[in-house]
């Protein structure tokens, strides 16, 4: 590893491609800097590829930026006929480099003959799968970093359906990739006849509003004196999200300093919704205004959550699997009243989102299918079933990291649909008075009580892989039967794609593609998963207790963790 490290920080100072700037910051580094620089490759995982922005084999930069556009452009004109006329749509979130590396990737398509459309400014990646959608594109490419700090940035990959690659799709894409020189070197094949850079007009906008506006379930309920407060954490969901809001009659007040596009973040503590101090200006701003709901949605408008007002007057922030839960009662019980619940419906869940959801769904008599995390697997099966013309339909899709959808015109994470939707889900119960703590308790009455805490640990450079590689290393095959006192009964490991019970010693076949999961099930159903991210140098660590009363839940869940992160030696 210290050899590889040492050519590549080698190569990438000798060459003149690289800037005087960029050579001086790497003279700069650490060690071990530096070999968190120079170590691998940046690549992709379940969300695209993602890193620090800077110099260097493992950051975003010019120079992968080209290298992973040359091979999706080798893909898509291998694998997709006529991609060059269809073309790829392009969008960017407020990030640094970010419409850099939007109009480089543009370019590269054009000199490889393929057609791009971009737009003329930050677009969210809901409205960048329905615009695939919408030109028939070939494919999609977004250029973000989700909901990570300032210093990253990142590359996500649509196919032609506006959905993200799954595995069998970007494998061929991947061997291009490996097949290519290093990122210095690499060059695009160029066409006999460059093609062009389109820019995207408002009608775009237009008919995507629409359809999130169309989302609706009550779209009349009285709004008078229900004050709702909204951050788009400096991010690319503020026009869009702002436009709806006001069409759909809302009184709405945004948090005004996380409005400006700022790549720096200067106006927030975080732009991830799944942390409190992300919530910091947004309560600040409701308690002052006396709002019954905050809503955020994250830099690139995929995730989004919620904070409101509760029966003890504090405001109190709910979990992507609470909010989910409360959002599908809502939705489900509603549309049963209008007749409008799909006989076939489905809801699409992951395999470490909380059983609760899965338990409202088949109330309502709703199919459920789970799969691994990735919001491409959901809308890789939303276009399946659409292809056979026959099928569930797409009642409802969510992750628990504050992602979902409501209606499927776009395959993936739409933040904006369900900050909407939360909104109205909020706005009926206001009506009746119910604060949305009282809503969730009802909802634990009436399926069971339901704790889940997500528990993300970091990791640095060559030692933090290795370090994570053991950890998975021990979670496949020494994890302990018995954890904190409680009986484990079912082993699911997703790299053998096998499913034991320990009860009987049957072993079957997991349905899925290979991946680092392993979930740890217990006699009372409660459950532990462990997996490292897709994305990011962290491994989570996920647990659910289930009880028929609510006494102790927070205590046993917090102690159950604990307990396993010690069994693993994972200091959190």
């Amino acid at each position: 590893m210290a050899d590889l490290v040492k050519q590549n920080y080698e190569r990438w100072m000798a060459s003149p491609k690289v800037s005087e700037e960029d050579k001086k910051a790497l003279a700069a580094l650490t060690p071990e800097e530096k070999d968190a620089a120079f170590f691998k490759d940046v690549e992709f995982g379940t969300a695209g590829m993602r890193g620090f922005i800077g110099p260097g084999t493992n950051k975003m930069n010019d120079f992968t930026v080209k290298k992973a556009t040359v091979a999706f452009g080798m893909y898509l004109l291998e694998k997709i006929p006529g991609s060059k006329e269809m073309g790829i749509v392009i969008s960017h979130d407020n990030r640094f480099k970010s419409r850099e590396f939007t109009l480089l990737s543009a370019k590269i398509l054009n000199e490889m003959g393929i057609k791009a459309y971009i737009f003329d400014a930050l677009r969210p990646v809901p409205e960048l799968s329905f615009a695939v959608r919408k030109m028939k594109a070939a494919g999609g490419i977004m250029i973000t970093a989700s909901h990570n700090p300032k210093e990253y940035n990142g590359y996500k990959i649509y196919d032609e359906t506006g959905c993200q690659l799954v595995p069998k799709k970007i494998a061929r894409m991947l061997e291009i990739l490996a097949s290519l020189p290093d990122e210095l070197t690499v060059e695009a094949p160029k066409a006999e006849k460059p093609a062009e850079t389109i820019m995207l007009g408002k009608e775009i906008d237009d008919e995507y509003v629409a359809l999130v506006k169309g989302t609706q379930v009550n779209p009349d309920l009285p709004k008078q004196g229900f004050k709702i407060v909204y951050s788009p954490q400096h991010g690319a969901s503020y026009e869009n999200a702002m436009r709806i809001f006001k069409d759909c009659g809302y009184e709405i007040y945004p948090v005004e300093k996380q409005c400006i596009h700022d790549p720096a973040f200067g106006g927030t503590e975080s732009p991830n919704p799944e942390n409190a101090e992300a919530f910091t200006e947004s309560i600040k701003l409701a308690k002052e205004i006396g709002a019954t709901l905050t809503v955020m949605t994250d830099p690139d408008g995929d995730r989004c959550g919620l904070s409101y007002l509760s029966s003890k007057g504090t405001y109190e922030r709910l979990t992507g699997n609470q909010s989910a839960a409360l959002l599908m009662e809502y939705i489900f019980s509603e549309r049963q009243k209008q007749g409008k619940l799909h006989k076939d419906g489905v809801m699409y869940d992951t395999v470490v989102t909380s059983d609760l959801g899965r338990k409202i769904a088949k109330a309502y008599g709703l199919k459920n299918e789970s799969f691994l995390t990735g919001f491409k697997y959901i809308g890789n099966r939303i276009d399946y079933y659409e292809k056979q013309g026959y099928g569930p339909y797409c009642e409802f899709g969510y992750e628990e990291s504050y992602g979902c959808i409501v209606e499927p015109f776009v395959r993936d994470k739409d933040g904006i649909q369900a900050i909407l939707l939360y909104s109205e889900m909020a706005l009926h119960y206001y009506l009746q008075g119910i604060p949305l703590d009282v809503a969730y308790e009802n909802l634990e009455k009436k399926y069971g009580y339901h704790m889940t805490i997500t528990k993300s640990v970091s990791f640095f450079g060559s030692s933090g892989a290795s370090e994570m590689a053991k950890i998975m290393e021990k979670a496949h095959n020494s994890l302990p039967h018995v954890v904190d006192g409680m009986k484990v009964v079912v082993i699911e490991d997703y790299v053998k794609l096998e499913k034991q019970d320990l009860r009987t010693g049957e072993k079957t076949k997991l349905d899925y593609d290979k991946s680092e999961v392993v979930r740890l099930i217990f006699e009372d159903t409660s459950w532990i998963a462990i997996r490292p991210s897709g994305t990011e140098p962290k491994c989570k660590f996920y647990v659910e207790v289930f009880q028929k009363d609510g006494n102790g839940l927070k205590e046993r869940t917090e102690h159950l963790i604990a307990t396993l992160l010690e069994s693993l030696g994972v200091k959190a």
